[in-house]
């Protein structure tokens, strides 16, 4: 909302089916109650892609709405227009009285050849799958809006319940929405299959699409992992080089992204990535356990994974990284912070903790580091305590989501 009055593009991105159009028609309607003048075009409607043939059409589209007042100006999904990035700059750089705010699912089109022409003309805003937090409101009615922390402290048995459904589930509107299993597992299998056939199909061969979409499966299986991309390429099939370009797409689409390792010292590894996915509904459907209940090291792995979610979400705006720590030894600690400075090492335990213990590898990582500060996320305990000059905090999943 307050972006909409910078002369800027507002570009929103995110993964397909994540809420981006939703939110359009959204600050639309804000601004036709303030009486601003509105047009909405969508490159996916045969109705409206005439009109992005060229700036010189758009241009008079908008000016047969606008005249040559000021109007706010809604472009659906252009990253399905050849040389998009070239397009839009033009059009800012012809110095309209207009606005734009432009969307699409998040295609190497938008992410890279977008993101280069529209330097310093634009401002990114990345739309995720509704957030661990938000899922927590909404399935609560938003009783507790403003009050999180106090449902988590007082309801930790609810909470369970909460975490234990997202994990099964994920967090894309459509599959939120559904009440039954039946409308869950269709709504996800139809932004998987959308997924495959209209973005990964649009940069991919038609021959390379299985091999595409068995790497999807395996690194789902591996998360939380260190890759090995020899081993995935053999088992694929296909080159180290195409599998590691086959990443780059799941991460430029919004499906995936690579964790690096934290390193400031010898024998520490300092190449091998972990994968984890921007929607565990995603990951499961891809594993073949969709709606299931999990536990165990898979259950572990999956709330590894939702804490990285909500660390990526905290650290967003910030200079700093998310990043895992493994010495060559064996010792290790599954995130850390790393803002240049002090570093903040993240220990997650998928259990209800009943006292202070300091994990192995954080201990090790307190030896060496000596942070100021350690966090051990788990189900239900919150503590402080101190070891040497460092202290550690055990933070419920909840207490994580509210305090950041």
């Amino acid at each position: 909302m307050e972006h909409l009055e910078n002369k800027e593009i507002s570009l929103v991105v995110g993964p397909r089916q994540a809420g981006k159009t939703t939110l359009l028609r959204h600050l639309e309607a804000i601004l036709q109650e303030k009486g601003e003048k509105t047009i909405f075009l969508n490159y996916d409607l045969d109705s409206d892609r005439s009109f992005f043939a060229s700036q010189t059409e758009l241009v008079a589209k908008i000016k047969l709405a606008f005249g040559e007042n000021r109007g706010y100006v809604f472009l659906d999904e252009i990253q399905r227009k050849e040389n998009a990035g070239l397009f839009l700059k033009g059009l800012y750089d012809m110095n309209l009285p207009y606005k734009f705010i432009v969307t699409g699912s998040g295609s190497l089109e938008l992410k890279e050849k977008i993101h280069e022409s529209l330097s310093g003309r634009k401002r990114m805003f990345i739309l995720g799958p509704v957030s661990f937090g938000e899922f927590v409101n909404f399935r609560t009615d938003y009783r507790f809006e403003g009050k999180e922390r106090e449902f988590f402290r007082v309801e930790k048995e609810q909470t369970r319940k909460l975490v234990d459904e997202y994990l099964r589930f994920g967090g894309y509107p459509k599959v939120v929405l559904a009440t039954a299993l039946e409308e869950k597992q269709a709504a996800i299998t139809d932004i998987y299959q959308s997924y495959l056939e209209k973005d990964v199909a649009a940069f991919l061969r038609v021959e390379k699409g299985d091999s595409f979409s068995k790497l999807l499966r395996l690194l789902a299986y591996q998360q939380g992992q260190l890759v090995n991309y020899s081993e995935l390429a053999n088992s694929v099939g296909i080159s180290q080089e195409t599998i590691k370009r086959f990443i780059w797409y799941l991460e430029k689409t919004f499906i995936a992204e690579r964790v690096y390792p934290f390193t400031r010292r010898r024998r520490e590894i300092v190449k091998s990535p972990v994968v984890y996915f921007t929607d565990l509904g995603m990951v499961n459907l891809a594993c073949g356990r969709f709606g299931q209940t999990m536990d165990g090291d898979v259950a572990g792995l999956e709330f590894q994974n939702l804490v990285m979610q909500t660390l990526k979400e905290r650290t967003v705006a910030d200079v700093g990284t998310v990043n895992y720590w493994r010495t060559k030894g064996g010792a290790e600690v599954d995130f850390v912070i790393d803002s240049g400075g002090d570093p903040i090492p993240i220990e997650v335990k998928y259990r209800d903790l009943k006292e202070a213990n300091i994990p192995k590898g954080m201990t090790s990582f307190i030896k060496k580091y000596q942070p100021e500060r350690a966090v051990v996320v788990n189900l239900s305990y919150d503590k402080e305590i101190v070891a040497g000059k460092t202290k550690v905090v055990f933070v419920s999943v909840g207490m994580l989501v509210t305090e950041g």
